[in-house]
């Protein structure tokens, strides 16, 4: 399968909700009954503060507390590896039904390319929450007011030309600029690809010049955006996206769409009982007028499964990223 193809087809980012390392390991549960709110949720958050898993895990821990759902959560970051020192984490909380992980496919890439042993197979899956575009982003100084000014630059000198993303290999903002260049002609392996651990790590080095573009969810950097600190030169949905003007990559001319996901995962080892709990809170959050406010606030797309359904996409992105990262010679 072509890297095209799948650049078009696969949901690449962010939601998975992981609950904090603080838990008590190996324990007994300790999940309240149906007809309690969950109380001492933990929520691990596999990057940095201001990544994109950070914004979305924090905005459903936020609107979970606010209706009820939840009581005295607690939202951890725990950052490294592409988000896989995260999921080995939650790998270690067996039993826990107190713990959820954020995450999303940066998430399944990395723990193709980063060397352990974490599977996003071994843990529980929850709930897909949101899809999210890519966008293109250039400092407010950069010398390209459009992405045909960018292309051009890139193409004449990739190897040179820093590519920033706030993911490591195999993560979406990975793919995106991989996948970008295969659309433009230019060839994969020249890409100077440069890995952040999130898209907070990132902004100081797009906003400091360090990098000619960055490619990352545009939910990441809106108030950037907004406040004229960084321009968007084009975004990766279908269509435009309300919140940001600026013009798609198709509209450009360039034969690519991409999306991104986020989700959540538990801890393996719990019950069915203590599955249903969690799917059903998050269920809940999902159904609030609230949680619909976060999207439109975001610009998020609701893209909510779970349970089988989600277990089953998990199961088809994970031999998606598998292709494409063997296209790249990366696995």
């Amino acid at each position: 399968m072509s890297r095209r193809l799948i650049g078009s087809t696969m949901m690449v980012s962010t939601l998975v909700l992981a609950l904090s390392a603080c838990g008590v390991t190996g324990g007994a549960s300790t999940a309240a009954t149906d007809s309690e709110p969950l109380q001492n949720l933990q929520v691990m958050v596999p990057n940095a503060p201001g990544s994109g898993y950070d914004v979305t895990g924090r905005a459903a821990v936020r609107v979970m507390d606010e209706v009820g759902i939840s009581t005295g959560t607690e939202v951890t970051n725990l950052a490294g590896a592409g988000g896989t020192i995260g999921l080995a984490r939650t790998l270690t909380e067996k039993g826990n039904a107190n713990f959820l992980l954020v995450m999303g496919l940066g998430v399944v890439g990395a723990a193709y390319t980063n060397e352990g042993d974490a599977k996003v197979a071994d843990a529980e899956p929850i709930a897909r929450l949101i899809e999210e575009a890519g966008a293109i982003f250039v400092p407010a100084n950069s010398p390209y007011t459009t992405l045909d000014d960018l292309v051009t630059a890139w193409k004449a000198n990739p190897a040179n030309f820093a590519v920033g993303g706030g993911s490591s290999p195999g993560g979406p903002d990975h793919l995106l600029p991989m996948q970008l260049a295969d659309a433009v002609g230019i060839e994969a392996s020249t890409v100077n690809y440069v890995a952040y651990d999130g898209g907070g790590e990132m902004l100081p080095a797009i906003l400091g010049g360090k990098l000619q573009f960055a490619a990352s969810g545009y939910g990441e950097y809106l108030e950037q955006v907004k406040s004229g600190e960084l321009r968007v030169l084009a975004v990766t949905s279908a269509k435009r996206v309300p919140v940001i003007d600026a013009p798609t990559l198709t509209e450009e001319g360039v034969d690519l769409v991409f999306t991104n996901w986020r989700g959540l995962l538990a801890a393996p080892g719990l019950t069915k009982a203590e599955k249903a709990r969690l799917i059903g809170a998050v269920t809940a959050m999902h159904d609030s007028d609230e949680w619909a406010q976060v999207l439109e606030d975001n610009g998020w797309t609701d893209a909510f499964l779970t349970g089988t359904k989600f277990s089953t996409f998990l199961t088809e992105q994970d031999e998606r990223v598998a292709s494409t990262l063997t296209s790249l010679g990366l696995v």
